[in-house]
């Protein structure tokens, strides 16, 4: 699409996230979309760290991939409201950003995200940091003209642990697949 360039999504973006997204449930509208996203060097605060900036910036794009793939529509962040529980690693393999619906009324969603981390290699995933965010959602027609497109779930299933896996490996491209 001409003139798309997002710094979460966009594939083209030279310094973007390039961020992939998977649905837990497509059939559920309160299901979450899930993406693993490997930080880098370039994306810390301090040494080892992932910035403050930069987790904000994802868990918006999470959640706002919860408006337009489960309520079909786009929008704007209103309001963000977000608590860091623990450092996220830029070292330790990539992060789980996770996002669901949490209300819907008269045009305004409200959604919960996640960042989930390892804290050491080798260890389990923890929370790291989680938000709420709240949109004001346009209707068909303003959505249309702000170039708003559908997603195209792919018939293609995977686990979290074979996303994980993709992203390591650096394959594809930006999807939104069902997620096992």
């Amino acid at each position: 699409m001409d003139g798309y360039n997002c710094l979460g999504c966009s594939p083209n973006n030279p310094i973007g996230a390039h961020m992939r997204f998977y649905d837990s449930d497509a059939n559920d509208v309160n299901a979450d979309i899930v993406s693993v996203w490997m930080p880098t060097y370039n994306h810390q605060s301090w040494i080892n760290t992932l910035h403050g900036g930069m987790q904000t910036t994802l868990l918006d794009e999470v959640c706002g991939w919860v408006v337009f793939a489960k309520l079909q529509t786009s929008g704007v962040t209103a309001k963000m409201d977000i608590r860091y529980k623990k450092a996220v690693s830029t070292v330790n393999g990539p992060i789980v950003l996770r996002a669901r619906l949490q209300s819907f009324v008269h045009r305004v969603a409200v959604v919960r995200g996640e960042i989930w981390c390892k804290m050491s290699a080798g260890t389990e995933y923890e929370l790291a940091a989680f938000c709420e965010c709240t949109y004001f959602t346009f209707n068909e027609q303003k959505a249309l003209e702000m170039g708003y497109r559908r997603p195209q779930l792919s018939d293609e299933e995977m686990t979290l642990e074979q996303v994980i896996e993709n992203v390591l490996q650096d394959k594809g491209k930006i999807v939104y697949r069902k997620l096992l």
